[in-house]
């Protein structure tokens, strides 16, 4: 007799395990619940067997070949095009099926006596016999009733609550005759329950149920996974298990070893090659695969554990499932009903919650807590904020469903009825993330001042006037044109303090949302004056005279990503020429390399134009490059340097910020104009704050993110940054026809930014980058703490060292976000920057080898 083996399902409810398997290829007892199918059908002497395959059928293929080590002899069917149907699938290898033959699934779990069924259905003369279990909820399956001698009169497939006549269900076992077939069309997509059966039925052809005294168990989610495992494991259904039972209830593996001091309450299976270490414990119930190493202390109750799995020390692992591969790191807790996909990491003291489901391939972070499915992101952070807010990929890491609840979070940390302003830049994925923030905030019974699409530094303005207790801001990441980047201020329109940052990771994380009633819920407020608030508090701090006196032009790139023409329209009002190029949104935001191309086409514009100079603004207005009137750029530490000699030649005296990798020429610049630096954290809050608090500041900030004039508010500016070159130019000029007057000679040149450049002071400053696990930075940055002398360490952040005669130094700091540290090389010797660098890069990555054990050297570089 043969069967036919459906085995082509994808198996959907059973993700992620079925991510890269078949649904029949999923084990139950270290083996696939398709084995334990054909050692059922060798056991009643049937051993030709046809598998219907569709969803990667390789992987049945390659694991059964021709079936001749499982006693039986494989054919296989596969259908190339699209599925068809249980029945149809049945049809299409009609040919091979000229006697009685046996129709079986190949995701259910049975030890139902085959040959009492085939015996049953001889007797009866039946054309189809229907194999049934009794089942107290039926509602999930193909429920049927039969007369007294078991004639099937009724069936119905998954009815619902109102339409249940019986309960016995169809377990997807049907014995037929080669005739039946003939009722279904070719190359058709058909199935039985739904076409096949009522026709026969309705032919009034002899159809039987015949209810099996065996177990069955359809695995058809995640929770009948588990709980086929642990009927297995319970003897409430006979399968064959692959290992010896070395005492009642405990089955191992060849060549596995358990420390003495391991303690194991049965039923317990573990496969073969397993490390169990000390004092690990395990209870009844747990599913342990083939090459599997458990750390000592490990905590086990009742989990599947798939091959090849990891677990390190203190790991905790509760009723889960972990696939193939995966690793669970020291501490790290997998609670109830969770589900961890093949290779992925779960870090140290990590926590996934109960009934979360990790996807394939997915890295958790140390720390983290997972309280919700990780499907298409590539990881799970420890923290929600960065180095400024929150981050991640435009609609796979931020989705409208993360922005809601990021919105309910952050509300239910403020009081009820208070208020917060919203704005955005204006592309689709920004309108569609604070909307979903507005959403969130609302429920929790916040109310929206929403400024929709405009330029940050016209929200932070604006923040103070409408009395709101924060503010958020969405936008395209600034450096990386696929990343949404959320940023949060306060009422003074400072980014957020991180005592105020983990205070919402922690309401997101615990979900630990207040929620409005009905009456409470937040209003939405549209504000239209934003602009004309903005641009007062501009004009008010501005020389405004001195600019319209000046005929200055300036062109303008906004590098398709522009949020708003307020800066033209003031520089008109001003007098200033201003020539805009590239002031349309493009669908995507553009590149690093299109911006690159856009600055050289610039560079060609004001050169023709002979204009004062160009700007290249980005970053929703926050960030910006000038161009020189000869068509260079000026950017990063340069642009640092420019902008602190022109503003304390016109403040002597006075105070700039910048942050603790920005180039010594600052000091330099500063002593010029007797003027002073303080240097801060290198994070945005960190200049925000020092700039809000330290009296007589008239500048902060870097060429790299942007410049802050704290009388305007207290984030980055480039729109005003531009305004205050022109005037600080046109000063400039006044000042020398001044100086030329008195002297008696007459010229027509004029301050230009090419002249300031060269007159500001030669520092040669470098930086690299060097990959660092999370687990080693903080042993780095001890031990260039420990081998140098603390009169020559600066901690502001990261680790500063600097040279005997302190005129050169070499910052080593740690990034926020990803496993690297960063190098900074400063000094008025370029041969000592690259040096230096040199012997830093090599000391970092031998440091890192040696703390993960792949080398026992590493020498120390130092300033001899």
């Amino acid at each position: 007799m043969r069967a036919v083996l459906m085995a082509g399902g994808s198996g959907t409810r059973l993700r992620p395990l079925t991510c890269d398997l078949p649904k029949p290829m999923v084990p139950i007892l270290n083996r696939p619940i398709a084995e334990h199918i054909i050692n059922l059908l060798r056991r009643h002497q049937i051993t030709e067997i046809i598998a219907t395959l569709h969803y990667l059928p390789d992987v049945m293929r390659d694991y059964f070949h021709d079936g001749r080590d499982f006693g039986v002899q494989m054919t296989y069917a596969v259908e190339e095009d699209q599925p068809l149907g249980t029945a149809g699938c049945v049809k299409n290898v009609a040919e091979l099926l000229d006697d009685t033959f046996l129709v079986i699934s190949g995701d259910s779990i049975t030890d139902t006596d085959l040959s009492d069924a085939i015996q049953f259905h001889k007797e009866r003369g039946s054309k189809a016999t229907l194999v049934l279990a009794s089942m107290p909820n039926p509602l999930d399956f193909g429920v049927v009733i039969t007369d007294e001698n078991q004639r099937i009169q009724r069936f119905l497939e998954k009815p619902s609550s109102s339409e249940i006549f019986s309960d016995t269900v169809n377990t997807g076992t049907y014995i037929l005759e080669p005739e039946v077939l003939e009722y279904l069309p070719p190359n058709r997509e058909a199935d039985f329950s739904k076409d096949l059966f009522p026709l026969l039925l309705e032919k009034n052809l002899p159809m039987y149920g015949y209810v099996t005294k065996g177990f069955w168990c359809d695995v058809g989610h995640l929770d009948a996974y588990r709980a086929a495992q642990y009927a297995a494991l319970s003897h409430k259904v006979k399968l064959e298990v692959a290992y010896e039972e070395r005492s009642p209830g405990l089955w191992v593996g060849q060549n596995t070893y358990i420390d003495g001091t391991a303690r194991i309450a049965t039923p317990v299976l573990i496969g073969s090659n397993c490390r169990i270490g000390s004092r690990v414990q395990i209870e009844a119930g747990t599913v342990i695969g083939d090459n599997v190493t458990i750390g000592a202390d490990a905590d086990l109750k009742r989990p599947v554990i798939w091959n090849g799995v990891t677990l390190g020390e203190e790991s905790h692992l509760r009723a889960c499932v972990t696939a193939r591969g995966t690793r669970v790191d020291r501490r790290a807790h997998v609670l109830e009903g969770a589900i961890v996909g093949s290779l992925s990491v779960v870090g140290e003291e990590a926590v996934v919650n109960p009934d979360v489901r990790i996807w394939p391939s997915k890295r958790i972070d140390p720390g983290a807590i997972v309280n919700m499915n990780l499907i298409w992101g590539h990881a799970a952070h420890r923290n929600l904020f960065g180095q400024r807010g929150v981050s991640g990929l435009a609609n796979v890491d931020i989705t409208p469903e993360f922005a809601v609840r990021l919105g309910a979070a952050y509300g239910s940390t403020l009081k009820p009825d208070s208020h917060v302003s919203v704005s955005r830049d204006q592309r689709n994925i920004s309108r569609m993330v604070s909307r979903s923030l507005i959403s969130g905030l609302m429920s929790v019974g916040i109310h929206i001042h929403n400024l929709e699409a405009t330029a940050i530094p016209v929200s932070r303005t604006v923040a103070p006037s409408r009395q709101v207790a924060g503010g958020i801001h969405v936008r395209v990441h600034p450096e990386r044109s696929d990343h949404i980047l959320i940023e949060f201020f306060d009422a003074k329109g400072i980014n957020l303090t991180k005592a105020r940052e983990k205070k919402i990771e922690g309401a997101y994380f615990k979900e630990d949302f207040r929620r409005a009633q009905l009456q409470e819920i937040g209003n939405v407020y549209y504000v239209t004056q934003s602009t004309d608030i903005y641009c007062a508090s501009f004009e008010h701090l501005l020389r405004v005279d001195t600019i319209r006196n000046s005929n200055s032009k300036v062109v303008i790139d906004y590098a398709y990503a522009v949020s708003g023409a307020v800066l033209p329209q003031l520089l008109a009002k001003f007098g200033c020429d201003a020539v805009v190029l590239n002031a349309s949104l493009t669908p995507t935001a553009p590149t690093r390399a299109d911006r690159e191309a856009l600055l050289s086409q610039l560079g060609h514009v004001v050169e023709a134009l002979k204009a004062t100079f160009g700007v290249q603004v980005s970053a929703n207005g926050e960030q910006l490059i000038l161009v020189d009137e000869a068509g260079s750029p000026i950017r990063g530490e340069a642009l640092t340097a420019l902008m602190a000699h022109m503003v304390l030649t016109r403040h002597p005296g006075s105070t700039v910020v910048v942050p603790v990798n920005a180039s010594s020429a600052v000091e330099d610049i500063a002593r010029r104009h007797g003027g002073r630096v303080v240097r801060t954290k290198a994070n945005p809050t960190a200049l925000m704050e020092a700039c809000h608090t330290i009296p007589n500041v008239v500048l902060g900030g870097s060429g790299e993110m942007g410049f802050i004039f704290p009388q305007l508010h207290p984030g980055f500016d480039a729109m005003f940054c531009i305004a205050k070159v022109i005037e600080m130019l046109s000063l400039q000029d006044q000042l020398s026809h001044a100086v030329e007057a008195h002297d008696g000679y007459s010229s027509v040149s004029r301050h230009n930014l090419g002249q300031i450049r060269s007159e500001l002071p030669r520092v040669c400053h470098r930086s690299l980058t060097v990959r660092c696990p999370w687990t080693v930075k903080g042993s780095l940055m001890r031990r260039l703490v420990e081998t140098h002398p603390p009169d020559s360490l600066e901690l502001v952040d990261g680790v500063k060292i600097f040279s005997p005669d302190r005129d050169s130094w070499i910052l080593t700091l740690p990034d926020a976000g990803e496993p690297l540290v960063h190098l900074y090389a400063d000094s008025s010797d370029r041969h000592w920057v690259d040096k230096t660098l040199r012997e830093y890069r090599k000391f970092v990555q031998d440091f890192v080898e040696r703390e993960m054990g792949l080398d026992e050297s590493a020498l120390l570089p130092n300033f001899a």
